[in-house]
């Protein structure tokens, strides 16, 4: 099923529910840039935002988070650990520090950011300690390949509950896709609009058919697929744009048109070969 609004989304596969589009805020600024984007989006009807330890952004968005108004059970928060950070213990203390910085009780939902080889498996046994503890409502990963996966789940005792991945028309991953289905795994798209590489002829053709921009082409795309999507901005009509596209569906061949643009194509880091 479809989202019809910014406060409808996806049920994970312990309960939880969670919004299908949300704002990403990888790059932006704390201080200032970051409050008034994650602002901006609550103002729009927003109530999923995603940063990350890494983004150095948490203590910005906790403090746009708490000047909100909005009731804390109705925001869905989702932060990651850092790689340097990966290990047991140490995720443990990354996890507080980033529940801190973000002024939060708890976090909605915490991922491990990249597949680090050799600690990914210890890192996630921190996030069933924190999910069994309370101090999450959800847990996953992020950039994990088919893989990276299978490996974990062979160890774990708990199925990651979203795989947050780089997916757009020109990268759309099939098999990752088909397994995350096998096993209840929520996929997530990260750099839903290809990094504003969005000069692309069907986009434009199908743009102007709906009366639509090609991000919020994309941005139904997404939603149609029960993809969860969290598109990065910090324009506050961008924002607003971005959120757009629940008034138009889009028709079965045109959803076939997108689907045929796949190139393998990655705009960011290839988890099976990134070094930072």
């Amino acid at each position: 099923m479809t989202a019809t609004s910014l406060t409808e989304g996806v049920t994970l596969q312990n309960g939880v529910k969670m919004p299908q589009l949300g704002l990403g805020v990888w790059r932006a600024k704390d201080g200032e840039e970051v409050e008034r984007a994650v602002q901006s989006a609550i103002e729009n009807g927003y109530r999923s935002i995603d940063t990350a330890a890494v983004y150095k952004n948490e203590e910005g968005v906790g403090r746009a988070l708490a000047r909100s108004g909005v009731p804390r059970e109705d925001l869905f928060i989702t932060t990651k650990v850092w790689n340097s950070d990966q290990g047991y213990d140490s995720t443990l203390a990354a996890f507080e520090e980033s529940r801190t910085k973000l002024g939060l009780d708890y976090i909605d939902l915490y991922l491990i950011h990249w597949p680090v080889a050799g600690k990914y498996k210890e890192t996630w046994r921190a996030l069933e300690t924190l999910y069994r503890d309370g101090k999450v409502r959800a847990i996953g990963v992020s950039n994990f390949q088919v893989h990276h996966l299978k490996d974990l789940i062979a160890d774990s005792t708990i199925i990651p509950m979203v795989n947050q991945v780089e997916f757009h028309p020109l990268l759309t991953q099939e098999d990752m896709r088909a397994y995350c289905r096998e096993h209840s795994i929520q996929l997530e798209a990260w750099s839903p609009l290809m990094q504003g590489n969005l000069d692309h002829p069907v986009l434009t053709e199908l743009a102007a058919a709906y009366g639509k921009s090609p991000a919020q082409i994309i941005l139904r795309w997404d939603l149609q697929h029960g993809i969860v999507t969290i598109p990065k901005s910090v324009t506050p009509s961008r924002i607003a744009e971005n959120a757009n596209v629940f008034d138009f569906e889009l028709k079965a061949d045109d959803m076939a048109k997108l689907d045929a643009l796949n190139e393998n194509r990655r705009f960011g880091p290839d988890p099976d070969n990134f070094a930072f």
